[in-house]
């Protein structure tokens, strides 16, 4: 596969914070294997790993192998960079799970399995370290990065100077263990360079540092920005907490939405950031964008693109037509097409109230599905006023006074969504 140039394609799209000095010489000679590291705490990433993911796909696409670490011994110490406190401890088994649901969702965006000189490989740093005695990486690794050194590192500074509690010997040693994971992977996979987010920087050039003073090699470093919104608020958190890329965490809808409300400013950064589109197309798109930007074409394509390669072009097409749901026409047929969790993603909040399927296959009057049966109107005579003002919908449709609710009305055998308006709505759950 031929070279392209790696660092120059980070560079146009700002992807680059800090790069070590002749690293992209060294990238343009021949292929060479780079690595990023993942932490495996959760059995899902969220968009907030989506910049170390996008670094190792467009490494891949410029003709280079690259590898995913999964921090399984890492995972169980912590790392302090920009963290106040240490985090939970992890047995193997769950390591091992999460590892394997990390490594399908970096299989969206990686080739693991062509067989080409450049497939990405996983490895987790647990195997390794696992056999290491403690006396034995003290004697043999230790002895080489001094304590003054690690000291100086920002990470551990910011700890031993702020409020909290300090740091503790296990957090004190995370550097040197990720530092080895590098040593590891040069001598095991000829791997020379390692990337991260900046705020990794001191670990990465912790990892440089015992390559050149152990191995006698050259390794080379290169961090990305911490992405921001211009708001001011934290990328990648919503209401409800952190985006994940696992559709059982964050529905496709809610994950197409949290694109589609992007602001301006933010989709023309991100656009570069989290998509594989060329310059050329990423530059007429912001043009068009700014003649007209009510029609919002950044964040139509920006969702569209990310969605599509988290999830697949079906799960874009259910969240397009789920987002029509709320704020375009939609019919029936449209509601009864979507699955129960994109259904109550997508009317997450409205008020619900349970009723028999006994009553349903009965018939259940509409005038008492809004009142009586639910409280979701006041009186059967507010709800005979609604259906006069021809104000009352069921799944959607327009209903008369004396229309029944049957089993045919079922969202997914389980619901009907009652609406007064065009924003009030209100949703029965059959059981």
């Amino acid at each position: 596969m031929e070279l392209k140039n790696f660092v120059e394609e980070l560079q146009w799209r700002g992807m680059i914070h800090d790069v070590m000095p002749e690293t992209e010489q060294h990238l343009m000679e021949k292929m060479r294997a780079a690595y990023v590291g993942f932490d495996p705490t959760a059995d899902s990433l969220h968009i907030g790993n989506l910049v170390p993911i996008m670094l190792l796909a467009h490494y891949q696409r410029s003709g280079h192998k690259p590898i995913a670490l999964v921090g399984g011994a890492t995972g169980m110490i912590g790392d302090p960079s920009g963290k106040s406190n240490e985090r939970n401890l992890l047995d193997e088994k769950t390591l091992r799970h999460n590892q394997e649901c990390v490594r399908k969702q970096l299989a969206q965006f990686l080739d693991f399995t062509s067989g080409a000189a450049n497939e990405a490989v996983m490895v987790n740093n647990y195997d390794w370290m696992k056999e290491f005695s403690f006396l034995e990486f003290i004697r043999d690794i230790g002895k080489h990065i001094t304590v003054n050194y690690m000291m100086a590192k920002d990470s551990v500074k910011s700890r031993l100077t702020g409020d909290g509690e300090g740091m503790s010997f296990t957090e004190f040693t995370y550097q040197m263990v990720q530092g080895y994971d590098f040593l590891h992977l040069f001598r095991e996979y000829n791997c020379t360079l390692e990337m991260g987010g900046s705020d990794q920087w001191g670990n990465i050039t912790t990892g440089t540092e015992m390559v050149r003073r152990i191995a006698k090699g050259k390794g080379y470093a290169l961090t990305c920005p911490l992405i921001t919104k211009s708001d001011g608020s934290k990328f990648g958190k919503s209401e409800g907490g952190n985006i994940w890329l696992s559709a059982e965490r964050t529905s496709p809808y809610k994950f197409y939405q949290y694109w589609m409300n992007t602001s301006d400013e933010d989709a023309e950064k991100y656009i570069k950031i989290f998509t594989f589109l060329d310059k050329e197309t990423i530059d007429a798109l912001v043009e068009a964008h700014k003649e007209a930007p009510h029609q919002r074409l950044l964040q139509n394509r920006l969702a569209e693109e990310v969605t599509v390669t988290v999830h697949d072009k079906e799960a874009l097409e259910n969240a397009i037509k789920a987002s029509n749901m709320l704020f375009g026409k939609s019919t029936s047929e449209d509601l009864k097409s979507l699955d129960s969790e994109t259904f109550l993603a997508v009317f997450e909040g409205v008020p619900q109230a349970e009723v028999s399927m006994s009553e349903i296959e009965n018939g259940l009057d509409i005038i008492g599905a809004m009142a009586e049966k639910t409280g979701f109107l006041k009186s059967n005579g507010e709800v005979r006023r609604a259906l006069k003002e021809n104000s009352v919908s069921v799944n959607k449709e327009k209903v008369k006074e004396g229309y029944k609710i049957t089993s045919t009305d079922l969202i997914n055998h389980q619901f009907v969504l009652l609406q007064r308006g065009k924003k009030t709505y209100f949703i029965l759950k059959v059981i």
